[in-house]
């Protein structure tokens, strides 16, 4: 069984694709990655080569796919950075597409929008196909803390806020809500995660790392790596959250220590730190809420 990974690429560095499909295959997966940006680097350095990818391309790429009667052999869809909203439509057909030759597949969202302190940074339009289309689609959605705010309305400034806004989600398709970072004003140098299912909410928390803005991808390598242990069905939403984040803790810290990259940006030390991927050197734990 395969998933099929459609977000963005760099050539230099890690972010969509670049970021997802290493820790997936590192994680027993077959991948299939089709790109909706084709980059020099990620946009972060301000300065980049390349081209967004049109969207047509996507719609032949899976329709090849499907041409080649192999779709029934993804278990499934994971979607990040678009580049245009006009690719969102592709996906979106492209999810019931799967879906038709694959019912059990399942469609992961992570709704790469902005970040906090950043703000938004996609083109026009591409907000609102997350929230209106490809949101109410998916049986899993990634969103940061931002997105959260942004997909709802409602600012997360406390943990029934919190709740209330992935409640909300969750009403609207989503059956599993994994907040990728998340904030909490009693926990002083701590970033957390939360996520939610039928069994409940579930938190946790590690040391906050100062990466700053400019490693990119974390969020792309944690909807990757989520997606895939939650793929293993063991049947427990709190084992899922704990081995996701023991292995992005453990790569972002090495990526830190490494000093990859230059004086403003650090890029993720994926290949060297690969271990944490499939044995994570830190133990944390979720607690239910």
């Amino acid at each position: 069984m395969a998933i099929l990974s459609i977000q963005s690429h760099v050539v230099y560095g890690y972010a969509g694709n670049t970021a997802a499909v290493f820790p997936m295959q590192r994680l027993g997966r077959e991948v299939w990655a089709i790109n909706t940006v084709e980059f020099s680097n990620h946009t972060g350095y301000g300065a980049w080569t390349g081209k967004v990818m049109e969207e047509s391309l996507v719609k032949d790429l899976v329709k090849g796919l499907e041409n080649r009667s192999v779709l029934n052999c993804c278990e499934a869809v994971l979607s990040g950075y678009l580049g245009d909203a006009a690719t969102g439509k592709v996906i979106a057909d492209t999810v019931n597409t799967v879906r038709s030759a694959s019912p059990k597949a399942l469609y992961c969202c992570d709704p790469v929008m902005g970040d906090a302190g950043r703000g938004f940074y996609v083109k026009p339009g591409i907000p609102d196909m997350f929230k209106n289309e490809l949101v109410p689609l998916a049986d899993i959605i990634t969103p940061n803390q931002f997105e959260l705010e942004a997909l709802t309305g409602i600012q997360i400034d406390n943990i029934d806020n919190a709740r209330r806004a992935i409640d909300m989600l969750h009403e609207k398709g989503p059956s599993v809500i994994l907040v990728t970072s998340y904030l909490d004003s009693s926990k002083k140098g701590q970033i957390g995660m939360l996520a939610s299912d039928k069994s409940g909410l579930y938190s946790i928390f590690t040391k906050e790392l100062q990466i700053g803005a400019g490693m990119a991808g974390s969020g792309d390598i944690t909807a990757s790596i989520f997606l895939s242990r939650y793929l293993e069905k063991t049947d427990s939403m709190k084992k899922t959250l704990e081995l996701c984040t023991a292995s992005v803790y453990g790569i972002l810290d090495a990526s830190l220590q490494s000093g990859n990259g230059n004086e403003k940006f650090i890029e993720l030390c994926i290949i060297q730190s690969q271990e944490e991927i499939v044995s994570p050197s830190n133990i944390f734990y979720a607690c239910k809420l």
